[in-house]
């Protein structure tokens, strides 16, 4: 009962914070001269995650996948972004700091992630 209160707040908090992005975004868009395209892109997916996530809150074991997709995902940009902290000097702090909480994003969903329900183990097994 408490994991699955506990992954409702994280989904909520994480969507919040994936969803915040949208303000960068549009200003990134609406003057594309001053913005990175990559980050503008990438938040882009991000935003859209968030809102997903949201959505996963109401009944997180109906979202299972799109659980493991944001926590893997969060690992995966954790990795590009720890190398890019090593190899650009200037941008290291904001780098790592970034990848640190992208890791602390990706164990709190894949420990609170809900188990697989009983019908779904027996259709595995007998797939």
């Amino acid at each position: 009962m408490w994991r699955e209160r506990g992954l409702k707040i994280v989904l909520v908090l994480v969507g919040l914070l994936f969803t915040a992005g949208i303000y960068s975004l549009i200003g990134s868009l609406l003057h594309p001269a001053d913005s990175d395209t990559g980050d503008t892109m990438m938040l882009s997916l991000y935003v859209a995650l968030g809102i997903f996530l949201l959505i996963a809150a109401r009944n997180p074991s109906a979202h299972r996948s799109l659980i493991a997709f944001a926590a893997w995902s969060s690992f995966a940009h954790a990795v590009a972004m720890s190398t890019l902290g090593l190899e650009i000097p200037s941008q290291r702090i904001g780098f790592l700091v970034g990848s640190a909480v992208l890791v602390v994003i990706g164990i709190t969903l894949i420990v609170l992630a809900p188990a697989k329900q009983s019908g779904e183990r027996a259709s595995a097994v007998a797939a």
